[in-house]
């Protein structure tokens, strides 16, 4: 089978979860004998080998409010190289994906991560009727009406119009064969004695990384001087926890490191820590719609979770089995979960629970599978 992947808005090789996603998604797909072109971003040190075939091709001035002027460039592609499908990116701006299967008579499969529809007072709705004709609205409905399978983490995303048989609702992965318990190379950081506690994420607000430090003031107040924190990554946001910090010594940032030394910083490390933060997002108010990418690699790397226990983060990791889940509403429950983390019994139980988990569930090679189903069974339609 031959797909078309346009993903414009997104950069491979990249520190990112949407890069990652990409990249993933792309090779786990052509791993699986297809012939997969994808249309990207080009990162740092150029696209990786293998058997995908990139195409640089972003959007103008990197401002992805202008994808969709791509939209006759990928036509072009999509007509030389004549595929059974393409898949696209949902991104507010884009379509053009859609539109190329439109012109070529093939199914239109639109990756869905963060919401089609919108909260009734958002910036965007409210730019949307003051033009009257709501031309943003419009050209959602008119993606939702020529896609013929949404890949999803949750259908709350999607318009309620969408009849379910077009549904597949699907989370990210993880690749178990990289982040493992074992995983060796270079560590970013340095290990200190005692219990260590890992952070990684882009710094935005609704990561909740303050929580974390909020966490290891607890922690210091209450004469707990064992567990160290890590911080991995950049964002808007780290300025602001770094000088939290201040006053807490047991505490590391690393920065963004490249994706490949990801495994071995986990693997250093003894507990995963989501501290997510939904009031900090006003999107999430629709949905917890999120496929935490950081969540199954530390639960690939044998890391047991401490993660708030939003509806489907308790689907995603069971309280007392994969992980440490905490009332989000209690300020004191993140420094609860990190101290019964401290029990080496109880994290060598829950960290090997979770690797078993994330194997079986939430392997990139399990979300590549069922979604090779699908999408042959689509062009098989």
């Amino acid at each position: 089978m031959r797909i078309l992947y346009c993903a414009l808005d997104q950069r491979v090789p990249g520190t990112l979860g949407g890069s990652v996603h990409t990249r993933s998604v792309a090779e786990g797909l052509a791993a699986r004998g297809h012939v997969v072109h994808v249309l990207t971003q080009m990162g740092p040190g150029g696209f990786p080998a293998g058997p995908v075939h990139w195409t640089d091709l972003g959007t103008p001035f990197g401002r992805p409010q202008l994808r969709w002027t791509r939209t006759l460039t990928v036509a072009r592609i999509a007509a030389a190289t004549r595929p059974d499908l393409v898949m696209e990116r949902y991104q507010n701006f884009g379509g053009e994906g859609i539109a190329a299967a439109v012109r070529q008579g093939v199914p239109a499969v639109l990756e869905v991560n963060a919401p089609m529809i919108e909260l009734p007072d958002s910036r965007k709705t409210r730019i949307d009727r003051a033009l009257l004709v709501e031309p943003m609205g419009r050209w959602r409905d008119w993606q939702t009406r020529h896609t013929s399978l949404f890949v999803t983490p949750t259908r709350d995303v999607l318009p309620a119009d969408v009849p379910s048989d077009r549904v597949l609702e699907i989370e990210w992965g993880a690749d178990t064969s990289r982040f493992t318990p074992h995983a060796s190379g270079p560590v970013p950081y340095e290990r200190p004695s005692g219990v260590v506690a890992i952070f990684a994420g882009a710094f935005r607000a609704w990561h909740g990384a303050i929580h974390m430090v909020d966490a290891m003031k607890q922690l210091q107040a209450r004469g707990v001087d064992d567990v160290s924190a890590v911080f991995v990554g950049d964002g808007p946001e780290r300025g602001a926890v770094m000088e939290a910090t201040c006053g807490v010594p047991r505490a590391q940032f690393t920065g963004a490191i490249p994706h490949h030394a990801m495994p071995a910083a986990l693997a250093a490390a003894d507990i995963g820590v989501a501290p997510f933060d939904v009031t900090r997002h006003a999107p999430l108010a629709l949905a917890f719609y999120w496929s935490p990418l950081k969540v199954f690699e530390y639960m690939a790397a044998g890391l047991p979770v401490a993660a708030p226990a939003l509806d489907r983060m308790q689907r995603l990791v069971g309280h007392g089995r994969e992980g440490c889940l905490y009332d989000p509403a209690d300020p004191a429950g993140l420094a609860d979960a990190l101290i019964a983390l401290r029990d080496p019994v109880l994290r060598e139980r829950l960290g090997r629970a979770a690797r078993a988990r994330a194997v079986a569930e939430y392997s990139w090679q399990a979300h590549c599978e069922r979604l090779d189903r699908a999408l042959t069974a689509l062009v098989a339609a």
